[in-house]
């Protein structure tokens, strides 16, 4: 009995001890006091795990089988791999095949992540979603009868609705432009609100006049649409284009390869910014990485103190639009949104835009 009086109040102490930064002094002696009388009728004994053996093939195999379903399904492969990462880790960590985890154990990996990850409650919820994914599928095909995520809810996160370019930081951005390529990126994120992958993936054969086809999430294409500034700048880009590369932004060949080395001999580090006009420099078939553009966007914002990155042109377009009177509706079809309460998430609205509808809507 003593053992485990010193064993429970070892643990009293530890949880304190882990949450005493976080919640203050104070909260932490109320929480150890709280603890104490709540445990006071209970015996504490710590499982011993040393004879626990994961066998990660075991693993590997139920995760083979459910990414195979999940391709069969029409999951695109950056999505498999996040399953694949994602879960392989879970269950490394957990230390037990798929088969037997439980409600608790996932609990208390939760919990771990929360107290010593250091990631977000984003981050934790979509390895929630993973696991529900999968356990779902192992009792549809009947592997497992129950299912341990039916007990466990997602973690409520605060969806803060971040801003919108303004006005003058968009204007203070095109006027550093330099170059073609960047200015046809600019204007085409801020025309199309085109996600930045979707933007590196565009064909030339895919753009019909002022319309192009795109292949958004969850392989649903829909059709962007460039305004007068965006057509010109792509049509300007494209003047000074000599490849036969088929994607709209092709990869310039890597400054480490071999066989490109002596005809780089003597070239200026900034010439590099037009090496779209030189065919040798350009990948034959592949298209610009998006972590390419997402450099380009917060460079050129860096130039004129804009805190700057490709997502937030989606937000000031959509924000624009609905301030000008698009409907909803509209603007969550030309974001390539499943549903409205995506997008509101996207809107940068202050007083004087309710009030500003206010008055034009309501008689």
């Amino acid at each position: 009995m003593e053992a485990s009086n010193e064993e429970k109040n070892d643990l009293i102490n530890k949880i304190v001890i882990s949450m005493w930064d976080e919640i203050g002094e104070q909260a932490a002696k109320r929480l150890q006091a709280a603890l104490y009388v709540n445990l006071s009728g209970y015996e504490l004994k710590k499982i011993s795990t040393e004879l626990t053996v994961y066998d990660e093939q075991n693993a590997a195999d139920y995760l083979k089988k459910f990414l195979i379903a999940k391709k069969i399904k029409g999951c695109t492969d950056r999505t498999l791999h996040f399953y694949g990462t994602s879960l392989k880790k879970i269950f490394a960590t957990i230390s037990k095949s798929p088969m037997d985890v439980q409600a608790d154990d996932i609990r208390v990996y939760i919990a771990n992540r929360q107290v010593k990850g250091n990631v977000t409650l984003t981050t934790i919820n979509n390895e929630i979603r993973n696991l529900s994914s999968f356990y779902e599928w192992m009792q549809k095909e009947e592997i497992r009868s129950k299912n341990p995520m039916n007990k466990i809810e997602q973690i409520k996160v605060y969806k803060k609705q971040k801003e919108a370019f303004t006005d003058m930081e968009i204007e203070k951005m095109r006027g550093k432009i330099r170059d073609n390529r960047t200015r046809a990126i600019f204007e085409l994120l801020l025309s199309t609100w085109c996600r930045v992958s979707e933007i590196a993936q565009i064909k030339l054969s895919e753009i019909d006049g002022d319309r192009i086809l795109i292949h958004g999430k969850g392989k649903k294409d829909r059709y962007a649409y460039m305004n007068a500034k965006a057509l010109f700048a792509v049509k300007e880009y494209l003047k000074e284009r000599r490849d036969l590369n088929p994607y709209l932004f092709p990869r310039m060949i890597p400054l480490f390869d071999a066989a490109q080395k002596e005809g780089r001999k003597g070239k200026k580090q900034s010439e590099y910014r037009f090496f779209y006009r030189d065919p040798e420099m350009i990948d034959g078939s592949k298209h610009i990485d998006k972590g390419t553009i997402e450099s380009i966007i917060r460079k050129l914002g860096k130039t004129v103190d804009v805190v700057a990155h490709p997502h937030k042109f989606r937000r000031t377009g959509a924000t624009f639009a609905l301030r000008t009177g698009m409907p909803i509706e509209q603007v969550s079809k030309i974001l390539g949104h499943a549903n409205l309460s995506v997008t509101q998430i996207y809107l940068d609205l202050h007083e004087e835009d309710i009030r500003n509808a206010h008055e034009r809507y309501v008689r």
